[in-house]
C-alpha cells in the first residue's frame, strides 16, 4: 500500500469517527431532550393533580362551612329541582344526603323540603319518602315540613307526603296522583316505508313493547298490572302521609289531575299557603335559613361525566345489549 493510499484510508477512518462521534453526541442530546420534556410533563401532571386534590378540599371544606350555622340556631333546607332520576341533580342519594346533614347538624331547628318538582322515578321517590320517616323518627324534636314552589307533582307529591305539613303558594301546581308509561308505535310507517324490523332475543318476552312491533295483548295486560300495582302504592303512600286531611273524593283526588294551591288547601292536600320565608319564621321559628341542599362539585361532575363516556363508548363497541 502506498502512503497516498494510507494517507486516503487515514482520512476515511478519522471522517467514519468524527461522524460516528457526532451521530453519538446527537443521539445523546435527543434522549437528553426526551428525559427533559418527559420531566416536565410529569411536573405539570403533578402540579396539576395536588391543584385538584387543593381545589376538592377547599370545595369540601367550603360546603361544610356553609352548613354548620355557626350562627346559632337555624332553619335547614332541602332543594328538590327538576326531575327526580337516578342521574340527576334530584335523586335520592344526592337529596338524602343533604336530608341528612340538615337533621344532623345541632344547630337545625326545623328542616324545610322545598319542592320544585314535575316528578320523575317512583324508585327514587319511594327512596326519600322512606328516608325522610325514618329520619323523623331518629330526631323526633326537629320537624320537617315541605313547602311547593311552582309545582310539587307526581313523584314531588310522592316525597312531600312524607313531610308533618306541606306548604304552597296559591298559585302552586300540585297533585298528579298517577302513575304513566308512554311511548310511539311505528309499525305502519316502517311498513310505508319498506323498512324490515330485524329483532332478534334470546328470551320469550325480551322484545317486550318494542315500537316497530305490533303491540300483543299480553304485552299490554302486563303493562296494565304494572302500572296499577304501582298506581295502588302511590295511593297508599298518600293515605298514609295525609290521613283524614284528605277532604276530596277519592276518585277524583287520586285521578291524574293537578290543582291550585288554593284548591290543594280545600282538597287536604296541602295543611296551608305559605313561603319558605313564611315557615321558617312563623312556623319553626328561626328565621335564619341554611341551606343543606347536596350540590356536586366540579371536579366531582367532571369525573361522572368522563367516566359516563368511557362507558358510553364501550357500550356502542359491543355487539350486543342486555337491557
Amino acid at each position: 500500500m502506498t502512503d497516498d493510499n494510507q494517507q486516503t484510508s487515514g482520512k476515511s477512518s478519522l471522517q467514519f469517527e468524527q461522524v460516528l462521534a457526532s451521530e453519538v453526541a446527537r443521539e445523546l442530546l435527543v434522549e437528553q431532550r426526551r428525559h427533559r420534556r418527559w420531566g416536565i410533563f410529569f411536573k405539570i401532571l403533578l402540579a396539576l393533580y395536588l391543584f385538584v386534590l387543593l381545589a376538592i378540599w377547599m370545595s369540601d371544606r367550603w360546603q361544610l362551612e356553609t352548613t354548620t350555622g355557626l350562627g346559632g340556631k337555624h332553619t335547614a333546607v332541602v332543594d328538590i329541582n327538576g326531575i327526580i332520576g337516578p342521574e340527576t341533580q334530584a335523586s335520592a342519594d344526592n337529596i338524602i344526603t343533604g336530608l341528612r346533614a340538615a337533621f344532623k347538624n345541632k344547630n337545625t331547628a326545623g328542616v324545610i323540603i322545598r319542592i320544585n318538582s314535575p316528578g320523575g322515578s317512583p324508585t327514587q321517590a319511594g327512596y326519600i319518602n322512606d328516608e325522610i320517616y325514618r329520619l323523623r323518627d331518629k330526631y323526633p324534636d326537629t320537624p320537617v315540613y315541605a313547602v311547593v314552589r311552582d309545582i310539587c307533582a307526581s313523584g314531588g307529591y310522592y316525597i312531600a307526603v312524607a313531610a308533618e305539613k306541606i306548604y304552597a303558594d296559591k298559585a302552586s301546581i300540585v297533585g298528579s296522583i298517577g302513575v304513566v308509561m308512554s311511548g310511539f308505535g311505528f309499525v305502519e310507517a316502517i311498513d310505508k316505508l319498506g323498512i324490515e324490523r330485524r329483532l332478534r332475543h334470546a328470551g320469550e318476552n325480551k322484545g317486550f313493547m318494542d315500537p316497530f312491533s305490533p303491540v300483543k295483548e299480553e304485552e299490554a295486560r302486563h303493562v296494565d298490572t304494572l302500572l296499577d300495582t304501582i298506581y295502588e302504592q302511590f295511593i297508599e303512600i298518600v293515605k298514609k302521609g295525609r290521613g283524614d286531611r284528605l277532604r276530596g273524593d277519592d276518585e277524583e283526588i287520586f285521578s291524574g289531575l293537578i290543582w291550585t294551591g288554593e284548591q290543594s288547601l280545600e282538597l287536604g292536600l296541602v295543611d296551608a299557603l305559605g313561603s319558605t320565608g313564611y315557615v321558617a319564621r312563623e312556623v319553626i321559628g328561626q328565621e335564619e335559613v341554611v341551606d343543606f341542599t347536596y350540590r356536586q362539585s366540579y371536579f366531582d361532575r367532571f369525573a361522572d361525566r368522563l367516566g359516563g363516556a368511557i362507558a358510553d363508548r364501550l357500550y356502542t363497541n359491543m355487539n350486543f345489549n342486555l337491557k
